[in-house]
């Protein structure tokens, strides 16, 4: 067996039984592992037992800090570096000696790692999907996760959705990739993006109105890879016909069609995704975030008598 390395893994669970074996697995050169459990029904905690993780219990309060940012505050980890690992994704051994050479340079703070999603059963390579850099691997007293207000927006969870780390010191880019692929059916990809368009409605809310982005990376077109997609969201959400650009974006343009029978099906999905945002947005920003819950129009009758008892 390969040497451990001085890296404590943080992988966010909840009822995730079906992927955490091969998670864990890829695991094993990691120092130590935490997992952080929302009150799993299922196995998930025996699982992570028998593989001789920490399993520790996260009672979200509703506010902010959700599940990976209080895990950075909290968690007693007795390395410097910390590995971020959601439970459908696994770390392969070419990339275990990726950070095996990454962890020994003072030089960085942090490193992107890139990911190779997986949906009914194909890589999918196109489609803008692939590079896919998120950033991972970090000194966690250095690293938090922004905090984009959505907090307040019920369902959807209380782990980070799309939320990137903040990281004020050098970052640097990994070689191999890490895979992404969820064992579950699509019942649970959909039961998981109908809660993401939740979060999406509200991101989307706070770029139209125009909110502080005090505490977040912030869009910079001149910035990282993801700060220029930041900035291009603020165009995106002004747009006309998203649900139908989605499509013609993922699958056209960025040759989603190259992925076969699985990408045309991820595009449909991503164009329906697209429109349970928009409709959502919709309800927010007119029905207060409830359904059926908007405000009569005043009648000119009405707006008149208010008009008088203030004279």
């Amino acid at each position: 067996m390969s040497s451990k390395l001085p890296v404590s893994v943080l992988i966010p669970a909840k009822n995730e039984e079906l992927n955490l074996p091969a998670c864990l697995k890829s695991l094993v050169r990691a120092d130590e592992v935490f997992v952080v459990d929302s009150k799993s029904i299922d196995k998930s905690v025996e699982i992570s037992e028998n593989y001789g993780a920490n399993v520790v219990q996260f009672d979200f309060n509703g506010r902010w800090p959700k599940k990976k940012n209080w895990s950075l505050e909290n968690l007693p980890f007795r390395n410097e570096w910390v590995l971020i690992v959601d439970c459908d994704e696994r770390i392969t051994p070419e990339l275990w000696e990726d950070i095996a050479q990454a962890i020994q340079n003072d030089e960085y703070d942090g490193y992107y790692l890139n990911r190779r999603v997986f949906f009914l059963g194909k890589w999918i390579r196109y489609g803008g999907k692939y590079p896919d850099w998120n950033l991972r691997l970090f000194k966690h007293q250095k690293g938090r996760y922004e905090n984009l207000n959505t907090e307040d927006i019920a369902n959807t969870g209380d782990n980070e959705v799309h939320e990137h780390v903040i990281l004020p010191g050098k970052v640097g880019y990994l070689k191999n990739d890490m895979l992404h692929e969820d064992f579950r059916d699509l019942y649970h990809w959909l039961e998981r993006h109908n809660r993401y368009s939740n979060w999406e409605a509200r991101v989307y809310y706070n770029l139209l109105t125009d909110k502080d982005e005090t505490g977040t990376i912030g869009g910079k077109f001149f910035g990282d890879a993801v700060q220029r997609k930041r900035f291009l969201k603020t165009i995106w959400v002004r747009l006309p016909f998203k649900p139908l650009l989605r499509f013609i974006l993922f699958y056209i343009i960025q040759r989603g069609f190259l992925d076969g029978k699985a990408g045309y099906i991820y595009g449909r999905l991503l164009s329906q995704y697209e429109y349970q945002i928009g409709v959502k947005l919709y309800e927010l920003r007119n029905c207060g975030g409830k359904l059926n819950t908007a405000k009569p129009k005043k009648s000119s009758s009405t707006k008149q008598e208010i008009q008088q008892s203030i004279s």
